[in-house]
């Protein structure tokens, strides 16, 4: 922190902070020119001037904000609160290898990661050693150190880069790159090129050049700068996937494609001015041959234990966080909601929920399911096998299963391999790996199941809702009306009007079914209600539990019962066995210590396209 930022801290004069660094009292600050710097964590060095009993007492120093949406490293650091990832540029050195890519699910860190690189390794005017010298890497020692600031760099986000059309697409590229040459505008008058290079260089910096001149701008921009400044430089491309994503669903996949590989093959397949290459995404995407014979790729994906520590939270980094925040209580919240992901050999906490998390005065919910598109998962799902919907349905009764992963997974062959599905929801961050073994080649084996609660409410919001091609609206909305009012004559009949309408006698076969369905229907009430699913309590596990956000609403409890050839006084009796069954276990525990205003119990007996319900309704005691 700067010497204002410790003056507001602790309460003194900054000329006073400034004394205290002169004297060498503030153990770790150093200058830099006419500036001093101290730790983050610096304490306010005892007054010496005065007896102790003299000092008065100082206000706790200001917590540092949350770094929400924050993806700018020097901004992280010097004004908000910061997991120091460094160690991954000390892995990185010790390994070397020419051209890295990081696949991991979105909004676990890539960004912030690639702009740390970009921040230690590039070239600059100015002296960024300053944002490391409190850091973990810098206290490695000067092999390391030696590479701070020595390169220059190409930095291409295409994060954003979400058109539906390719024009839009091509246009875009086009003007990243041209910023990109921009922002090296000492390469227009550099006595290094030759007027031709110098040409070339103004087309490309203008947006005027051709595309398969855009298609080679790396290739060039590379060798411009090797001549340039004596030194090849860094090439780091962000979310390299996302157009290709946006080609997949808008229709124009074979032709970004032939874009990106010409790009990348360009500036990172035998490029003698190139140092050093890194590469994020959630995809490998390299079946395509989009980094053909590119055999200098070492690939890092949620299954490697390359790196695995450096995206998402770890367990100690959440729980120094938590102190920080004042929040030590909250940890075991936070694992139930957010922990859970295994890379490699670490487990994970989602970054972008924990900072929501503690920003949202610690209430849980679901943060990370707004933060990007789930038309992929919709597209599978839409034409997924009976197999496809039944183990979805058993991931949510939170059991797990064991099935062959791809992590090099492509887009294509998600609609082409219903059965593909579980790869991409791996890499995409919809499931974890539990147990894995690479018996053969890149793929491997994996028992697979939901990382926590986050995720499980997501399913049910986002990927069990995909199943909608057999859930028209209008009957999800008239079921939970009659759920919400209680009116059972209702409920029962929007229930067996929607079944007859949308289940074919295949489907209505089991218990796991239904579940999966009503859930689903329950997940789109998510603004009033946190809905959980095969969750413990009493003396037993609820189907589904509709806790609710505002106490003056009643809790809900559903018990489901299935049962083939049932007679319509069978259905009844069942019913109200799945009804008592609410009663005698105790289900309602979590709903009577939540202090809701009353409780409503139903117990559904389905039977092929026939349902039978029995509901009551309790008033509760404070």
């Amino acid at each position: 922190m700067t010497i204002k930022e410790a003056a507001a801290a602790w309460g003194i004069t900054e000329r006073r902070v400034n004394e205290l660094c002169k004297s060498g009292r503030i153990a770790g600050a150093y200058r830099t020119g006419r500036q001093w710097f101290l730790p983050n964590d610096a304490p306010k060095p005892a007054d010496k001037r005065v007896r102790r009993s003299q000092v008065p007492t100082a206000d706790p120093s200001p917590r540092r904000p949350l770094p929400i949406g924050v993806s700018d490293f020097r901004d992280a650091c010097a004004n908000y609160y910061y997991v120091d990832k460094t160690m991954l540029i000390r892995d990185f050195l010790d390994e070397r290898p020419k051209v890295s890519l990081f696949t991991r699910p979105r909004r676990f860190g890539k960004t912030l990661n690639m702009d740390m690189l970009r921040t230690f390794f590039e070239k600059t005017d100015q002296d960024t050693s300053l944002y490391f010298r409190d850091k973990k890497i810098w206290s490695c020692g000067e092999t390391y150190r030696a590479h701070q600031g020595k390169y220059p760099l190409i930095f291409l986000s295409f994060k954003d880069v979400k058109y539906s059309s390719w024009e839009e697409t091509r246009q875009t590229l086009q003007k990243l790159i041209g910023q990109e040459f921009r922002r090296h505008d000492e390469l227009a008058s550099s006595a290094a090129l030759s007027d031709y290079e110098k040409e070339e260089f103004s087309r490309l910096a203008t947006e005027t050049a051709d595309e398969v001149a855009c298609q080679m701008s790396l290739r060039t921009l590379t060798l411009f700068l090797h001549k340039h400044h004596g030194i090849a430089p860094i090439v780091i491309i962000d979310e390299y996937d996302t157009p290709i994503q946006q080609g997949h669903v808008n229709g124009f996949y074979d032709t970004v494609i032939g874009f990106m590989r010409n790009l990348f093959s360009g500036g990172l397949k035998d490029n003698p001015h190139l140092s050093y290459g890194f590469l994020t995404g959630i995809l490998r995407v390299a079946r395509e041959s989009i980094f053909s014979g590119l055999n200098n790729l070492k690939i890092n994906s949620i299954l490697d234990e390359r790196y695995s520590e450096y995206f998402g939270f770890t367990s100690d980094e959440v729980r120094k966080m938590a102190a920080y925040y004042g929040a030590s209580e909250k940890y075991q919240e936070l694992c139930d909601w957010y922990d859970g992901y295994r890379f490699g050999n670490t487990d994970i906490f989602n970054p972008w929920s924990v900072t929501g998390y503690f920003s949202n005065s610690c209430r849980p919910k679901a943060f990370w399911q707004s933060t990007g598109s789930n038309d992929i998962i919709g597209e599978t799902l839409a034409s997924a096998t009976p197999e496809i919907v039944e183990r979805l349905e058993l991931l949510m009764k939170g059991e797990s299963f064991v099935t062959h992963i791809d992590t090099g997974v492509i887009y294509p062959q998600i609609r082409n391999d219903p059965s593909s599905v579980y790869s991409f929801l791996l890499v995409s961050g919809y499931l974890k790996a539990v147990n894995s073994a690479q018996p053969y080649g890149e793929d491997y084996m994996c028992e697979v199941a939901l990382p926590n609660r986050e995720i499980s409410f997501v399913y049910s919001k986002e990927i069990l809702s995909r199943l909608s091609s057999v859930i028209p609206r209008s009957a999800a909305v008239s079921i939970q009306e009659a759920i919400y009012r209680m009116d059972i004559d209702a409920l029962q009949k929007a229930l067996e009007n929607f079944l007859l309408q949308t289940i074919s006698f295949h489907d209505a076969a089991s218990e796991t079914f239904y579940h999966g369905l009503i859930l689903g229907m329950c997940a789109v009430m998510d603004n009033s209600y946190r809905i959980t699913s095969n969750r413990e309590a009493g003396e037993g596990r609820f189907d589904i539990q509709m806790l609710p956000m505002d106490q003056r609403l009643p809790g809900i409890l559903i018990e489901l019962k299935a049962r083939k050839d049932c007679s319509g006084p069978q259905l009844e009796n069942l019913s109200r066995l799945a009804l008592q069954q609410i009663g005698d276990r105790a289900y309602d525990t979590e709903l009577r210590a939540m202090k809701v205003a009353s409780i409503i119990r139903i117990g559904i007996a389905f039977s092929g396209k026939t349902a039978r319900i029995a509901a009551e309704r309790q008033n509760v005691e404070k």
